[in-house]
């Protein structure tokens, strides 16, 4: 599975930039971002293929030098709360061991600054007691929406389930 970091992440994390993704299967493909939400650094997370999205808020420093596990923490919580079992994620998750590669074309970062956007739009939703945003990440992901993986107007929890 592959993680692609923005450019402003990789400035962040002080990583050199890594080299491009190889894996056809954008469900397999998610580009990841850091976001300043009331003055926190957060990470946004989202989904190449259908355009889910979740955010970690506050996010520690230590937490960032794990990327593959923030990544895998956030993404279990945020589907089991949208509905998934906790063996569907943890299937989907072991499809391969996590590679951190740059993002995954201009197409997708759009859509990913779109769900930027999104979340911003719908900041009453952050929960500030909470690393996690499960109100935030339902609120974004029943919005309907377009994405590089599908044609069309939907929610991305309905593409993500497909």
């Amino acid at each position: 599975m592959e993680l692609g970091l923005t450019f402003p992440l990789q400035r962040f994390l002080k990583v050199k930039t890594p080299a491009y993704g190889t894996e056809p299967d954008r469900r397999l493909c998610w580009d990841l971002h850091v976001i300043d939400l009331r003055g926190r650094k957060c990470l946004l997370a989202v989904h190449c293929y259908s355009r889910y999205t979740f955010v970690r808020y506050d996010v520690p420093p230590l937490q960032w030098t794990d990327i593959p596990g923030l990544f895998r923490e956030g993404l279990l919580e945020s589907l089991v709360a949208a509905g998934f079992s906790q063996e569907q994620v943890e299937g989907y998750l072991q499809a391969g061991p996590f590679e951190i590669t740059r993002t995954h074309g201009r197409r997708e970062v759009a859509f990913l600054n779109r769900a930027w956007e999104d979340v911003l739009a719908l900041d009453l939703c952050l929960d500030t007691d909470h690393q996690a945003q499960l109100l935030l990440d339902h609120a974004v992901n029943t919005r309907p929406s377009r994405c590089a993986g599908v044609d069309g107007l939907e929610t991305a929890l309905e593409r993500i389930r497909a």
